[in-house]
This record gives structure tokens, C-alpha cells and sequence, in this order.
């Protein structure tokens, strides 16, 4: 009896120890790796129309891309109606289906690539916070976000313009995956570029369509310090704990990641909550140097990372504004950095 027992339980054993050899010497899922990099900053659509040479100084950084982002309106951020129009003339020039297309013609004769990626503008609220309070509020919504993005699909598809992003931080809408997978096909039908969805770096885990997409589309205004002015070693060490979240999704999805928006303003808090607004940083102290770190810091640790497919830095604007403190990089230390790194490589 205890014989047979030893045996049964050397077996059992045995079983158990080659099951864990298997399991521990097989590889996980490899991460994706991708030869492209989209060197790229959300460009803003003008007032007016392009007068020739406003794409000169972003060339000059090394830039390769620019997004452009018309926008949709919302009057309420539970109101499922969405107001939006491709013949409005009293939109941004920029915003028009004309000024896509200049825009596009005028980037592209200086090697820029395009992506399409329209947005909700909430009066009150931030996107994030669109939610509607009833399931037929719900099913208009979507009808609503179907039209307007499929019609802007058109238009990307018309104009030749190689990708497209179907949404921009819709963080209480994308829990609704069906539904999105719905407005995905119904791009499809009008569109034959790349695809991506922009979810806030405090949605993308929670995102589960990404399947159906082409990039993990990522808004990477990643908090990276609890203080003022912080040095290049605490940012970079930041980015070191955010990078394996973001790499154990590419690992699982397979598919390479887009930053669809990153950036800082000039100030000394940037690092600390990058997302917020320049208008709501009264008071705060400018500082150029701690701009210029934050990107320092991106591309010395993510940008090196083999699937991430491009970048899309807030804000490029036709002509530099004269505002302070503001996000964009043009004329300050933090575009040195940029042109130092797209151009590198």
C-alpha cells in the first residue's frame, strides 16, 4: 500500500514538475516590433488660410507628421445630440474640409505624413465626462458619434489621408465595447486607411476593441512628479514605471501603440499634471527648462521602445502664439530637444 502510494505520488510529482517546465521555458508573447515612426505634432487648424511657409520651421525639427483635429460640438455632456457640419462656413478655416485638404497638400510637399483625428468639444464638461442617462439617450448617442465620424472617414478617405483616429478620451462611452465595435465596422465600410481609437492614459487598460483597430492609441499625459521643477532622473524614472502597463497590453493586443497626444506647458509644474489646461495654471512660474526635461526624458526611455509607431506632440500652431504659459514647443528649449531626437534617427 505505501509502495503504491510513493509511486502515485512521484507521479503526481513528476507531472507537476515538467507542467511547470513548460510553463516557465515558454516564452510569452513576443512584443510587436515596428520599422515606422511618426514624428508627428497635433497641428492646429487656422483661423485663415495657410499663406505658404508655415510648415518651414516643423520640417527643420525632423518632423515627419502632423494630426489634424476638426471638432464636434456638444452642448451638454449628457445631451445625445452632437452638432457638426463639413459645410459650416463660420468654422476655423483650418477645421474645413478645404483647409484639411491645404493643410494636408502643404505638409505632405515637406514629407509630412497626415492622420485625421476629429474631436468633441463639451461646453462645461471635458469629453471624458460624456455619459448618457438613459439606454435610448445611449443608442442616439452613437447614431449621433456614427455619422459624425463616418463622415469625416469619408472625407479622410477622399483625400488619400493614411490614418484616422475614431475617437478621441471618450473614457465613459468605450465601457460600451459593442457599440464601439459597431461604429468601428461602420468606418470600415468608408475607409481603407489605418485605424485607432485615443484613449486617456487613465483608459487605455480598461479599452477592449482594440482588436478590431490597427494602433493602441494612447493620450500619454502621464503624471511624472509630485513637485515643482523636478530633475531628468525623476521623470525618467517615471516613464520607467508606466512603460511595463503599457507593454504588458502590446504584448497581449499585438499591435504597436501610438502617443495620439503628449505634452507639457512651459512651467514648473508641468510634469506634475500635464493634462491641465494653461488657462487654469494662473500663477504658476514659466519655465522653459522644465518643458525641455519632460521631453528629454519621453525620448530617452519611450520613444526608444520598438512599438511605439509615433508620437503626436500638443501643440503646433501656423504662427507662434504670443501666450504664456502655453503647451506648444516652437521657439523654447523643449524644440531643441524635439529637433535634436527626430532628427537623429
Amino acid at each position: 500500500m505505501v509502495s503504491s502510494f510513493r509511486k502515485y505520488l512521484f507521479s503526481t510529482l513528476g507531472l507537476l514538475v515538467l507542467a511547470f517546465s513548460v510553463w516557465f521555458f515558454i516564452p510569452a508573447n513576443p512584443l510587436p516590433a515596428t520599422t515606422e515612426k511618426w514624428k508627428g505634432v497635433n497641428w492646429e487648424g487656422s483661423r485663415r488660410p495657410l499663406r505658404g511657409g508655415e510648415f518651414l520651421a516643423l520640417q527643420a525639427t525632423g518632423a515627419n507628421a502632423i494630426s489634424q483635429t476638426p471638432f464636434g460640438w456638444q452642448r451638454d455632456k449628457n445631451d445625445p445630440e452632437i452638432g457638426w457640419d463639413l459645410d459650416n462656413d463660420k468654422r476655423w478655416w483650418g477645421e474645413s474640409p478645404l483647409g484639411i485638404q491645404v493643410t494636408m497638400d502643404s505638409s505632405a510637399k515637406y514629407g509630412m505624413k497626415n492622420m485625421l483625428k476629429p474631436h468633441l468639444w463639451v461646453r462645461g464638461a471635458w469629453v471624458g465626462e460624456i455619459e448618457m442617462l438613459s439606454e435610448e439617450d445611449w443608442k442616439r448617442w452613437f447614431a449621433n458619434y456614427t455619422a459624425f465620424i463616418v463622415g469625416y472617414a469619408g472625407l479622410a478617405e477622399s483625400l488619400g489621408i493614411p490614418a484616422l483616429c475614431v475617437g478621441t478620451e471618450l473614457e465613459k462611452t468605450s465601457h460600451r465595447e459593442e457599440d464601439w465595435r459597431a461604429v468601428i465596422a461602420e468606418v470600415r465600410k468608408v475607409y481603407s486607411g489605418k485605424l485607432t481609437y485615443a484613449a486617456n492614459f487613465t483608459e487605455y487598460q480598461q479599452v477592449k476593441f482594440w482588436d478590431a483597430l490597427d494602433y493602441i492609441g494612447i493620450q500619454a499625459y502621464f503624471p511624472l512628479s509630485s513637485g515643482h521643477s523636478p530633475g531628468l532622473a525623476e521623470l525618467k524614472a517615471s516613464w520607467q514605471s508606466h512603460l511595463p502597463k503599457i507593454e504588458k497590453l502590446v504584448r497581449k493586443c499585438q499591435k504597436p501603440v501610438f502617443f495620439t497626444e503628449i505634452g507639457y506647458c512651459n512651467t514648473v509644474d508641468a510634469a506634475m499634471e500635464p493634462w491641465v489646461w494653461p488657462n487654469e495654471r494662473e500663477g504658476v512660474e514659466f519655465s522653459d527648462e522644465v518643458q525641455a526635461r519632460c521631453y528629454e526624458a519621453f525620448f530617452e526611455t519611450a520613444w526608444k521602445k520598438k512599438w511605439l509607431a509615433g508620437v503626436f506632440f500638443w501643440k503646433w500652431h501656423p504662427e507662434v502664439p504670443e501666450r504664456q504659459p502655453d503647451f506648444t514647443p516652437q521657439g523654447k528649449a523643449a524644440e531643441r530637444v524635439m529637433t535634436r531626437f527626430f532628427s537623429s534617427n
